[in-house]
């Protein structure tokens, strides 16, 4: 109960409360010293969350930086002899790091609730191009998969853009559903959507990007909090649908397995393995120094795009790796404080999704080069030469750069 004690001049002195006598002086002290600390509080949260940001930008800044300098190591000499310039996939990349940029300040600039309502359309719309892209005379085609759209000087690549797609998408069913007890609820439609994109993306054939939209799905719905119980029941789900894909093709049953044993078929289905090993081992602690990789001399398939590791690693020795590795570590724990901090549900499960894209994405492919897992075909994120890849990764940090910055 709150009783005023009249002082001396009628004025009063102070407040009563439960039987206990505060001035009024002291009162206002206190009031004062509580803004303060709010204040202070609210300083610190400011500046933390200013440090994630800056974070961010330089360890993503450091890895495009980094993939120029390696692309133009490992394409020089085969873009010396096929263009007459050693420069053609170094220009190229320069070109879609301006335009990933772009994307990322727009990405950045407007607030991530505003790309919420485009989920649907992006979604769909991805695939609608993933349609397309099976289409004969339409998708165009290389290395017997058809994965992208677009002439011989200018394509993109329609899974990229259902990265981002399944992203949004599952970020605001989740949201929209979480007040749902029936976790079936929850988790039916992404089931769907992400079932609809695996079969078309496994028409292509292209087993890495499945295994990334996998990675997306499945993180984000543990983010959401989905019981461990259905969780691990749709990952043995998935995975036997993916064995039985596998299996089926007896082409692509070598290419998974091909990795155990590389050196039993060094000439065919695991060559390329083989291939990237050599040129790892050849780096040792330090590495050859930059531009001398030999498995840039037309030895190591695709050595600027999905073996691009295995050139840094003949180049920069395993420090260079570790220190890539490195790179991406501190990227995954970056956006997991993102997502732990962001101000709503919708946000905290896109920059889960987009952390586990970029981070699932980056251990994939590194774990090809590297022999621990089945050669797939996914670019590193950042550093190996592709438009798509690059201008879609930078969009999708721009929006995790929105996120951690929101008050």
């Amino acid at each position: 109960m709150l009783t005023t004690r009249p002082g001396p001049a009628g004025r009063a002195r102070g407040v009563r409360v439960e039987g206990r006598a505060v001035p009024v002086a002291a009162r206002g002290r206190r009031v004062a010293s509580g803004s303060a600390r709010g204040r202070r509080v609210a300083a610190g949260a400011a500046t933390a969350r200013g440090g994630t940001f800056w974070l961010l930008l330089s360890l993503v800044s450091v890895l495009c930086l980094t993939g120029l300098v390696m692309i133009l190591s490992a394409s020089s000499i085969l873009s010396l002899h096929q263009f007459g310039s050693p420069w053609h996939f170094f220009l190229r990349q320069m070109m879609w790091l301006t335009l990933g940029a772009a994307g990322f300040v727009v990405a950045l600039r407007v607030h991530h609730a505003k790309w919420r309502r485009m989920a649907p359309a992006l979604m769909w719309g991805s695939v609608g191009l993933l349609f397309a892209v099976l289409v004969p005379g339409i998708g165009v085609q290389a290395a017997g998969a058809s994965r992208w759209l677009g002439t011989s000087s200018l394509q993109i690549q329609p899974s990229e853009f259902a990265k981002l797609g399944l992203v949004l998408f599952t970020a605001d069913i989740l949201d929209r559903r979480a007040a749902k007890a029936d976790w079936k609820y929850q988790i039916g439609p992404v089931l769907a959507v992400l079932g609809i994109l695996v079969l078309l993306v496994m028409a292509q054939p292209d087993m890495g990007t499945t295994m990334v939209l996998v990675v997306i799905a499945l993180a984000m719905l543990f983010t959401a909090g989905v019981p461990a119980g259905p969780m691990l029941a749709t990952g043995g789900g998935i995975a036997g649908i993916g064995l039985l894909l596998a299996v089926a093709a007896p082409y692509r049953w070598r290419r998974m397995t091909s990795f155990l044993h590389p050196f039993k078929d060094a000439s065919n289905t695991g060559y390329q393995s083989v291939q990237g090993l050599l040129a790892l081992s050849h780096g040792h602690v330090l590495g050859d120094g930059l531009g001398s990789s030999i498995a840039s001399y037309g030895y190591l398939p695709n050595a600027q795009t999905d073996f691009i590791f295995a050139v840094l690693g003949e180049e920069t020795g395993l420090v260079g790796g570790f220190m890539l590795s490195g790179l991406f570590v501190l990227l995954g724990l970056v956006g997991v404080r993102i997502a732990c901090s962001a101000r709503t549900r919708f946000a905290a499960l896109v920059a889960a999704g987009i952390t586990a894209w970029i981070v699932g994405q980056a251990v994939i492919n590194i774990g090809a080069v590297v022999g621990l897992l089945p050669v797939t075909g996914v670019p590193l994120p950042f550093v190996s030469f592709g438009g798509s890849s690059l201008v879609i990764n930078l969009f999708a940090i721009g929006m995790l750069a929105n996120i951690a910055q929101q008050p």
